[in-house]
């Protein structure tokens, strides 16, 4: 029924009562999160069979009109996918060859494959060991006449306050594009949702994503107008009007039957946020209850407005260890990300060798413990089980 699952368990409970779960136990799969709402969207997909409109056309423009009022954007264009999104932003900001982008290490790759491909320079400043983003200090001392742009990460669902580089930005005329794929929905802490205040804003419909969709698809907010009719040419092979192109872009649409599955979803975003929060409060409150030594784990800590936890990430300076014992035991915990951007063979080419320490440990130790909305408290109190008994 998509509501909220129950709080966090009693704080009396300590690892002496841990949950004792048979290791073949298969925990709920990412896409349950669906069940509930599966006859709607059965529903949804055969008006869109029936109607014969597949690219473009009236499901797409609904869904930007319902998707941006959600947001709290001035204009939202969707897109085949999150990366085409940055490429998109960063056409529209100007970026290309001759140009920097400075953005972090510690992101998924297209974060920097996005900068080369529109033909700029990507500059790596390291990140702060909390919250993984970007040292907004070290941004700043990066910025020259070549840049051209700067792209931040919310990574994991972690909302980070930009308001001190948006304002210096401003001021030089730098875009700033915000990556919001892992924190769709996430509060800002002022008017409109995560993204919506900058430059650009860049969203993932990835099956795993807070707003989950069904096969790849994105979306840029924008807060400019001039940059909204530029996004949306860019997103048809550089054409205002059919066979008149006035630059190269690309073929960025979002299919109209993505875009009519994402408007069903849409409404029930606030319930699955709501669920992977209250199944993030449970691991916390079974964690900080076991007391284990903070040397040796590192839990997640909120330092911006909002925390959506798309992922729930753990630092484990035994990570490959605790990994294998909770696959053991059928747990996935998928690693995010085993190598900064900045040492990928793809990018070493461009950047050189070049230090950013804070980001090449957090890869070393990082660690994503399962908190889709479909798993309940039982199946986070197993998990957490787990890892407890990995440090006993």
């Amino acid at each position: 029924d998509g509501a909220p699952a129950s709080g966090p368990p009693d704080s009396a409970t300590t690892a002496s009562h841990l949950t004792t779960a048979p290791d073949s136990e298969a925990l709920p799969k990412l896409t349950d999160e669906n069940a509930p709402f599966l006859a709607e969207l059965e529903e949804v997909a055969s008006r869109v069979l029936c109607s014969g409109n597949f690219i473009q056309g009236p499901e797409v423009e609904f869904f930007e009109a319902e998707i941006a009022a959600f947001l709290g954007a001035p204009h939202a264009i969707s897109c085949s996918n999150a990366s085409d999104a940055l490429v998109m932003a960063l056409l529209a900001s100007g970026a290309g060859p001759s140009s920097e982008v400075i953005t972090t290490p510690y992101s998924f790759f297209a974060t920097g494959e996005s900068i080369a491909r529109v033909g700029a320079r990507p500059v790596f400043v390291d990140i702060e060991n909390d919250s993984f983003h970007f040292d907004l200090r070290f941004v700043l001392g990066a910025l020259t006449e070549r840049t051209r742009a700067v792209v931040a990460v919310h990574l994991f669902g972690q909302t980070q306050d930009l308001s001190p580089l948006r304002s210096a930005l401003r001021d030089r005329g730098i875009s700033l594009i915000e990556d919001v794929a892992q924190a769709f929905g996430a509060e800002s802490g002022a008017a409109g949702k995560v993204g919506c205040a900058s430059d650009f804003a860049c969203f993932s419909f990835f099956p795993s994503k807070n707003l989950g969709g069904f096969g790849d698809g994105g979306l840029v907010t924008t807060t400019s107008d001039a940059a909204a009719q530029q996004l949306r040419a860019l997103r048809l092979h550089g054409a205002h009007t059919p066979h008149h192109h006035e630059r190269i872009g690309g073929n960025f649409r979002l299919d109209a039957l993505k875009a009519a599955l994402l408007r069903a979803k849409l409404p029930h975003v606030p319930a699955l946020l709501a669920r992977r929060k209250a199944n993030a409060r449970a691991y916390l409150t079974r964690f900080e209850t076991a007391e284990i030594d903070p040397q040796r784990l590192s839990l997640p800590i909120q330092t911006g407005p909002d925390h959506t936890y798309n992922q729930f990430v753990i630092r484990c300076t035994e990570r490959d260890a605790l990994r294998n014992h909770l696959r053991a035991q059928k747990i996935d915990c998928p690693i995010y990300y085993p190598t900064p951007l900045h040492r990928q063979p793809a990018m070493q080419a461009l950047v050189g060798n070049i230090r950013c320490p804070n980001a090449e440990r957090a890869a070393k130790e990082s660690l994503a413990l399962p908190v889709y909305p479909a798993l309940d408290e039982r199946d986070i109190h197993r998990i957490a089980d787990a890892v407890i008994r990995f440090f006993r």
